[in-house]
């Protein structure tokens, strides 16, 4: 069986900014189907398992990340996927105790149920969502941008989750006007 020591199976992870139907451009650059997977600090063994494929990369593409230089720049100097929640979001609960990783491809990921079947329900997969995702790793040295970045693979709805979102019903935004409210003429 073929192995990859850059891909990562993250088991329970919570999506945030799910764009994984339709690709997306961001700041002019080429459309893709992108998330950003939250990971709870406690799962130690998925954690090691990032670092270590973080690390392959790094190994496997030392002569990429060189280009014209001397020297590999060391791993500390680059550009990393893996960012620390309560660090880089304090005072967001969403992103306590967390590790959280933007994952992003040119490829639509195939979305799954916990019993394989397809999902193509948009509304099945939102900021909030629980689910499984598979994950590459990779080195880059672009225009002078070096790093270590991650691809999207595929993803497994595992349950829902708390939708989070900024978005208010109109319910509730006018939940305090009545008819006296409406009263006046133009």
């Amino acid at each position: 069986m073929y192995t990859d020591s850059t891909k990562v199976i993250i088991r329970v992870a919570k999506m945030l900014y799910p764009n994984v139907f339709k690709s997306k451009s961001f700041r002019g650059e080429d459309p893709k189907y992108s998330a950003r997977i939250l990971i709870p600090k406690l799962d130690d063994i998925t954690v090691k398992k990032i670092k270590t494929a973080i690390q392959e990369a790094y190994k496997n593409n030392e002569s990429a990340l060189k280009g014209n230089e001397q020297n590999v720049p060391p791993i500390e100097k680059l550009k990393l996927p893996l960012h620390d929640g309560d660090k880089e979001k304090p005072g967001d609960k969403n992103y306590s105790n967390t590790y959280f990783i933007n994952a992003n491809s040119r490829n639509a990921p195939e979305i799954i149920d916990k019993n394989k079947n397809p999902i193509t329900d948009e509304n099945e997969i939102y900021s909030g969502v629980i689910c499984a995702v598979s994950l590459h790793f990779f080195a880059y040295n672009v225009n002078g941008n070096k790093g270590i970045g991650c691809s999207l693979g595929n993803i497994m709805k595992v349950k829902d989750g708390e939708r989070i979102s900024t978005r208010i019903s109109a319910a509730d935004d006018f939940a305090n006007l009545d008819d006296d409210d409406f009263d006046f003429s133009f």
